[in-house]
């Protein structure tokens, strides 16, 4: 089959744009054969082939990646690797399924945290937790303090921050109160991926700028590109949203687009007049109408905001622009006190969803396993997915896929045109409905 529509890099992620220069792999040139194959370098492909790698350490596999290391997906989010479910039910089912996701991202976390320390990634890698923030008394009554019982409920450990002391820990005014819970880490995504691709085991070959233009999946894999081929038995699918290109999980994904900048880093002077001195990161209590926020250690301050759909998975320079002045007025808003401070990058990275939350994962065709779709939670749904792939295709016996096939496979979605009509006037409810957390 012929691929007909391929991932395109923009040269605008904030990420890499501050990071040195990386001279990335070698693209495919030749007509290449492998035990294994991997589609798709995201955290998801990067922790299938290194498992595989360790779980088969006399067999060959191949990682093929269309772009670089960082510029995808994977390097393009907020930099969050998330432990604990934003929003759970109180009832049994609903916190044992809960306990299930944290074991899995837990995994995940310990995993990646393992690699970074072994091989020195230099990735700004902190388990700083973060804060869910409501902006509204009313997100306060009926999300941050449902979420607070429910973790008492889970057992976890968190701290009821609002007022004066949230404005010291987060240097705006703001917000009306947050969760703080102290599991999640916090990083910059582009160093991260980087770091994990020059790291692989040497049993893994890894091609970048090496898209996909024809696919044959009979007897095994055959994937064909520009100026090469590559054959293999067994093949794990970890090109998320573009896996339907390829022929799996028809009318299961949404896409859509989320769009972040980054400001220059602060000054002496301002850091001073911003009066905070620890990195935090916070996440909203409506991730349609409320902001997405980071204070790194550069002293670089990123906001993400606005989710549209976009199932064409493109974005022009246009509406780059346009999304750039929002967001500084935005960070006016939030830090009147730095009215100097400009966005210094702003990026679009696209987000994979099913309508019920669910992963794409498991055995889907002969030969043929799937670790896609993970729900805007990529850096540590897209490792333990990577990770528990490829364990149930080489056989072991790993009671942690369990859990992860008690997440369920993504729902059917109603055919375009009627999709499109339905998702965009659910964003459009979304927005008014919560605008109180703008």
């Amino acid at each position: 089959m012929k691929i007909n529509r391929l991932p395109r890099d923009d040269k605008t992620n904030g990420w890499s744009a501050i990071l040195p220069a990386r001279t990335p792999h070698a693209a495919l040139q030749d007509e290449v054969t492998a035990d294994w194959l991997v589609l798709g370098g995201g955290y998801a492909g990067l922790a299938a082939a290194r498992r595989l790698a360790e779980n088969c350490p006399d067999q060959k596999i191949v990682l093929i990646e269309a772009g670089q290391a960082g510029e995808n997906a994977s390097g393009r989010n907020s930099g969050f690797g998330i432990d604990l479910p934003h929003n759970v039910g109180s009832s049994l089912d609903e916190l044992d399924g809960s306990h299930r996701f944290m074991r899995l991202a837990r995994m995940a976390l310990d995993h990646l945290q393992e690699v970074v320390r072994t091989h020195d990634i230099k990735c700004d890698w902190r388990r700083a937790g973060k804060y869910h923030t409501a902006v509204s008394p009313r997100g306060t009554r009926n999300v941050l303090q449902p979420f607070s019982k429910e973790l008492e409920a889970l057992g976890e450990p968190y701290e009821w921050v609002e007022g004066g002391a949230l404005r010291e820990k987060l240097g705006s005014d703001h917000f009306t109160a947050a969760v703080y819970t102290p599991g999640c880490v916090l990083m910059n995504p582009a160093a991260l991926t980087r770091g994990l691709a020059d790291s692989l085991p040497e049993n893994v070959t890894y091609y970048e700028n090496s898209p996909v233009t024809e696919a044959n999946f009979k007897n095994g894999a055959h994937l064909k590109t520009a100026h090469g081929s590559v054959r293999a038995q067994r093949m794990i699918m970890a090109a998320n949203g573009f896996s339907e290109q390829f022929g799996f999980h028809p009318r299961r994904f949404l896409h859509l687009v989320a769009h972040a900048s980054l400001s220059r880093p602060l000054t002496k002077a301002e850091r001073a007049t911003y009066g905070v001195a620890r990195p935090w990161g916070l996440t909203p209590v409506n991730a349609f109408a409320g902001i997405t926020m980071r204070y790194a250690d550069d002293h670089r301050i990123l906001i993400r905001q606005g989710l549209n759909y976009r199932p064409s998975q493109r974005v022009n320079v246009a509406e780059q622009a346009v999304v750039k002045r929002q967001h500084k007025c935005l960070f006016d808003q939030r830090f009147p006190m730095l009215p100097e401070v400009e966005m210094e990058h702003t990026w679009s990275g696209f987000v994979c969803l099913s309508r019920n939350g669910a992963p794409a994962f498991g055995q889907i065709a002969p030969n043929i396993w799937s670790a896609v779709c993970q729900n805007a939670v990529g850096v540590t749904k897209g490792t333990f997915s990577g990770i528990l792939a490829a364990d149930m295709a080489t056989g072991l016996d790993n009671p942690l896929i369990a859990d992860m096939q008690s997440l369920g496979q993504p729902d059917l979605l109603p055919p375009r045109p009627f999709l499109d009509m339905g998702v965009r006037v659910r964003f459009q409810w979304e927005l008014w409905a919560n605008r109180h957390e703008a």
